[in-house]
């Protein structure tokens, strides 16, 4: 049974228009391949999933999600695994251009006894809701869909 993940998803209001932090998987799996996901990650059996989603935003980011108003987002399910993501959706601002992700090991090329390091997050990006909907992983999609009727009712005064 895969181990469930928690994470953050980062918004912010630009001329009315609702924009989504997103990351790009590191590593060679990844690299030619056009999939999103919000900054997440594993978190063990007793740990809390909201302290979980903090602490893998900042792993995969290098940046503290901070604020006041830390929105449930709720779960979903990826239906090729079973893996159940747990996210909380925040306001705030950053620099994509400053990420700076923690690192994973991998036999690269594989068969070939070398081990590689390699990013979990090789880079960062602000996406409209729109344009987020057709590039995170499908499961994710759900997050998008819960974030916007939140925001919209709040009009996007969310405290940082």
């Amino acid at each position: 049974m895969p181990k469930p993940s928690a994470g953050i998803l980062m918004f912010r209001c630009r001329s009315e228009i609702i924009e989504v932090l997103l990351v790009h998987p590191g590593g060679p799996f990844y690299s030619k391949k056009d999939v999103w996901s919000i900054p997440k990650g594993e978190y063990e059996a007793g740990e809390d999933p909201f302290d979980a989603a903090r602490r893998e935003f900042k792993e995969e980011t290098g940046l503290e999600a901070v604020g006041s108003s830390f929105l449930p987002l709720g779960d979903v399910k990826y239906p090729s695994n079973g893996k159940v993501v747990s996210a909380w959706a925040v306001k705030g601002d950053c620099d994509p251009s400053t990420l700076h992700s923690n690192t994973f090991s991998l036999e690269w090329p594989p068969k070939s006894g070398r081990q590689q390091e390699f990013p979990e997050v090789d880079r960062a990006e602000w996406f409209s809701v729109e344009v987020a909907q057709r590039k995170i992983v499908k499961a994710q999609v759900g997050f998008l869909e819960k974030l916007v009727p939140l925001i919209v009712t709040q009009r996007c005064d969310l405290a940082q």
